[in-house]
């Protein structure tokens, strides 16, 4: 089970990385886009985050579901902005900083909270 967990935990990190890396590279562009490195990273934490929670439901009983919810929300945000987004030639100076500091949000409640 600690093995399901950390190859988990694994895809989980590596789908934040593909996210914000996708991001973090369009930040001295003039046009931003959603790429596809934004988009299945975004996709890859949700449905990664959701089997993670279920795998260590069943090994620790302490868990804080706020936290989790708040997670979840911000991850389902943003992966449907980066969804209805993803075929835009150009998406909004506003909305491309919104998606990067949710996902900045919510690497900080992974930590911090």
């Amino acid at each position: 089970m600690e093995l399901l967990r950390d190859a988990l935990l694994f895809i989980h990190l590596v789908g934040f990385a593909a996210l914000f890396g996708g991001a973090f590279v369009q930040i001295r562009d003039d046009s931003r886009v959603v790429n596809s490195a934004m988009l299945h990273g975004a996709l890859t934490q949700v449905v990664s985050g959701i089997l993670l929670v279920g795998v260590i439901e069943g090994i620790d009983e302490g868990m804080d579901y706020t936290k989790i919810a708040v997670k979840f929300a911000i991850g389902l945000v943003v992966a449907l902005l980066c969804w209805v987004n993803r075929r835009k030639p150009e998406v909004p100076h506003g909305l491309f900083w919104g998606i990067f500091a949710l996902t900045l949000a919510n690497v900080a409640v992974a930590v911090f909270w």
